[in-house]
């Protein structure tokens, strides 16, 4: 079950609310993806893929929505939010511990030695394959 830090989500509802670090605001999921819903069925499936994986946390912020265990593993943005970008309709970026060659990155970097940072732009619901789902 994916749980909101400071809430509970429920995915067929989209009902999340989300205290940010300030404390004073509440930020629902809607909120997040208002003006966006293009990207909500790729979140949905990326959701979908996270819960398979068992208990998981999710932290949804200004820009971004960070998939947690113990540590952070998962993090989807939109590009339109940015006016410079408006590519893919959302973009997942991913933690792995060793560099990862698929052509489908759009690009890998290493911010701290072992720890490789892997963007992968999704245009549509169906680029949620079972290899992403290995990724994750």
């Amino acid at each position: 079950m994916i749980k909101f830090i400071s809430a509970c989500f429920i995915p067929s509802r989209r009902q999340a609310l989300h205290i940010n670090e300030r404390g004073n605001h509440k930020l629902s999921i809607d909120e997040f993806f208002k003006g966006y819903e293009a990207s909500w069925p790729m979140f949905d499936a990326l959701c979908s893929a996270i819960n398979s994986l068992g208990p998981t946390e999710m932290r949804v912020t200004q820009s971004q929505v960070a998939s947690s265990r113990r540590n952070a593993f998962a993090w989807a943005w939109v590009p339109a939010r940015y006016p410079r970008v408006r590519v893919a309709r959302l973009v997942l970026t991913l933690a792995l511990r060793r560099r990862h060659t698929s052509p489908r990155w759009k690009a890998v970097v290493e911010p701290v030695p072992g720890r490789f940072t892997h963007h992968l732009e999704l245009f549509s619901v169906e680029e949620m394959d079972d290899e992403v789902r290995e990724w994750l």
